[in-house]
């Protein structure tokens, strides 16, 4: 290697001006790379390339010798042809998938030269075709590198791959004939979300439509399909919905409707599905994976931690409205619905943290349970009037009773009291009538509410619904004193009986009122705080607590197996202090320290507020068993030892302090 000259202290340049640039190219200090040297040698394969660390670097960094060695003929094929050939068997199993995975990085780097190839080359994209036409099962890993290529000759080479695809007549078949592999649904949806510009995007919906994709993701929500057809079935058909929403938001007025997202909000369509879910032999699979279309057409707003973020960023701006198409269709399958409510699919026991449950709630009856509350929510009068007669909500509550460890139900029940009490009917006493009277929900919550004091009283564990059922209580109080039907829940309280109606308010004044007082949480203490009846009657730009507890519960829905829903049971109280509730804690503990350093304020800091019914934050307060250690940062700052885990059975359980025994669990099932 070349030796390099000190130069003189004194000395700021190299001689000569020279740059330090100039000197770094001029003595060669680069140290080239292996690839260029295995470059050098003429008889060099595309294997010896590929066994290289740096290749992709190589081509991400435009090194062009290895660019015109990879874009030659021979080359691509063999790149082409290791995504789409199942590796030999014989091979041991960490290596068998090397080259093709290498082959799909190289393949889809976006280096310029190699999209051209790839993309201008028919006979190349015959070979990635091909792969299309074998026989189901697909190979999951081979699956996602073709589905990787294509989607990104689909956003480079649009209007290549796109004519190419058009020609093909078999093409959404074969998709949809290997839709079991998530990958095809990828695909998919690049096609319908990744072409550009605007007019070539609309062309390639009217051919999608014309091809009936709709019509045929639909007809495969059925009893008679295999699960996870269906299952990607419907989670296709559900991010078409949300896509074409996003993008018809986006866009000008005057642009052309989405002709894929007209069809899925048709009546006949809707209908369509409907009959599929409740067609022959009612299955699980197809009630929930149905369900969930449904779901996603009554969105007004998008769903999971997109939705909840919009809800923060943009209010209540950013909706979509309900086609009454979609409510059409569904109203004549209100009963279908309700007889599941009644008589869901057959499901075996199980073993759950707080015992045996002989016949679990099933994730049908809670996808009903989410779509009562969307169409609650509507406000649409068939609808809630169809239910009424239905007595849908009484049935709900028993469920909501009867499953008192459900909290996904229990959050479902509430919405559907929510909706109830906040939309008044063109009725004289509107929808608020049955939920009075027919359901009887003061007597129910006077009752619930009796029942688990006694067995508290006698040393048992507090049910699992008690934060709902307070929460439940706190919006009818709400609504008494203000709110769309305050006449007429005041009517009806009137009418309630004698010992019933002192009941209720002797619950509300002293139960009611300590319940709040406990779980209380003040985020801003009153002395930093000016008031005014304007400042009170101001409504707050930030969506209510309501609204965002529905969001994240729809993302965490989204993220359960059929079975988790029923294998778990917390007290929504015990177990309720999730980041929210944590920071707004710490919040509080800093503004109360904060004030010890006050010494203009003398006023006392921990009297008591007054206590109303608004929402409240629930924060768990430490049980039997708790106990704090300070003794240094590192280590547990407290433990609990919950009574919600006290009934697990077996003597391991007894040893353990605060963890639930895991080891008499059955195994989950779908």
């Amino acid at each position: 290697m070349h030796q390099l000259k000190h130069s003189t202290p004194g000395t700021r340049r190299p001689a000569g001006n020279a740059s330090p640039a100039t000197m770094f190219w001029k003595f060669d200090l680069h140290t080239s790379s292996h690839i260029d040297q295995l470059l050098d040698r003429e008889d060099v394969t595309l294997r010896e390339l590929m066994e290289e660390d740096d290749v992709l670097q190589e081509c991400k960094a435009q090194n062009r010798r290895l660019l015109l060695f990879l874009s030659q003929d021979h080359c691509m094929q063999e790149l082409v042809s290791l995504i789409t050939t199942e590796p030999p068997a014989d091979l041991e199993e960490r290596s068998r998938f090397k080259f093709p995975n290498v082959a799909c990085e190289l393949l889809t780097s976006d280096v310029s030269i190699i999209n051209d190839k790839l993309g201008g080359d028919e006979s190349l994209l015959e070979m990635l075709y091909h792969f299309l036409e074998q026989d189901p099962p697909l190979n999951p890993l081979l699956a996602s590198f073709f589905s990787k290529t294509i989607g990104n000759l689909i956003a480079r080479k649009t209007e290549q791959v796109i004519t190419f695809l058009k020609k093909k007549e078999g093409f959404i078949g074969l998709v949809l004939k290997h839709i079991d592999a998530s990958a095809m649904m990828d695909l998919l949806l690049r096609l319908i979300s990744c072409v550009e510009p605007a007019p070539l995007r609309q062309d390639v919906l009217h051919w999608l439509n014309e091809e009936r994709l709709v019509q045929r993701l639909t007809e495969l929500i059925h009893a008679g399909k295999d699960e996870e057809r269906q299952s990607n079935a419907s989670q296709t058909l559900c991010d078409i919905i949300r896509l074409s929403r996003d993008q018809a938001s986006q866009m000008q007025e005057n642009v052309e409707a989405d002709p894929l997202l007209a069809v899925l909000e048709s009546q006949e369509s809707v209908a369509g599905l409907l009959k599929n879910m409740f067609e022959g032999e009612r299955s699980e699979a197809s009630i929930v994976n149905g369900t969930q279309v449904l779901l996603t057409l009554l969105e007004t707003r998008r769903s999971g931690l997109e939705g909840l973020m919009d809800l923060y960023s943009q209010g209540y701006e950013r909706s979509y409205t309900v086609n009454s198409s979609i409510l059409n269709a569904i109203e004549p399958h209100l009963k279908d619905f309700q007889q599941l409510l009644q008589d869901p699919p057959k499901k075996s026991a199980i073993l759950t943290t707080f015992g045996l449950l002989d016949q679990p709630l099933g994730n049908a009856r809670l996808h009903v349970a989410r779509l009562v509350a969307a169409l609650l929510q509507t406000n649409a009068p068939n609808i809630c009037q169809e239910l009424c007669n239905l007595a849908t909500m009484d049935l709900l509550l028993d469920l909501f009773f009867k499953y008192s460890w459900n909290n996904f139900l229990h959050f479902q029940v509430e919405l559907c009291v929510a909706s109830i009490l906040n939309h008044p009917s063109s009725e004289e006493r509107g929808y608020t009538c049955p939920l009075f009277q027919k359901c009887r929900l003061l007597q129910r919550i006077l009752d619930a509410w009796e029942e688990n004091d006694r067995i508290q009283a006698d040393g048992g564990t507090r049910r699992g619904n008690m934060g709902h059922l307070t929460r439940i209580a706190n919006m009818v109080v709400q609504n008494l004193e203000k709110g769309p039907v305050q006449t007429q829940i005041s009517d009806l309280i009137r009418e309630l009986p004698e010992d019933c109606r002192g009941r209720w308010e002797s619950f509300v004044d002293e139960t009611l009122r300590e319940t709040n007082r406990r779980n209380t949480v003040e985020l801003v203490s009153t002395h930093n705080m000016h008031s005014s009846s304007e400042d009170d009657d101001m409504e707050s730009p930030f969506p209510n607590d309501l609204s965002l507890q529905q969001a994240f519960s729809d993302y965490q829905i989204q993220q359960m197996t059929a079975s988790f829903v029923d294998q778990f049971g917390f007290n929504d109280e015990e177990f309720n202090a999730d980041d929210n509730s944590v920071t707004a804690f710490e919040a509080c503990c800093k503004e109360r320290i904060r004030q010890f350093d006050d010494a203009e304020e003398e006023e006392d800091i921990w009297d008591d507020k007054e206590i109303n019914y608004a929402t409240q934050c629930f924060v768990s307060s430490p049980g039997p068993g708790w106990t704090a250690n300070f003794r240094d940062s590192g280590e547990t700052a407290a433990s609990q030892t919950s009574p919600g885990w006290e009934s697990s059975a077996g003597s391991a359980a007894e040893t353990q302090t605060g963890w639930a025994n895991f080891t008499e669990f059955q195994p989950f099932s779908g």
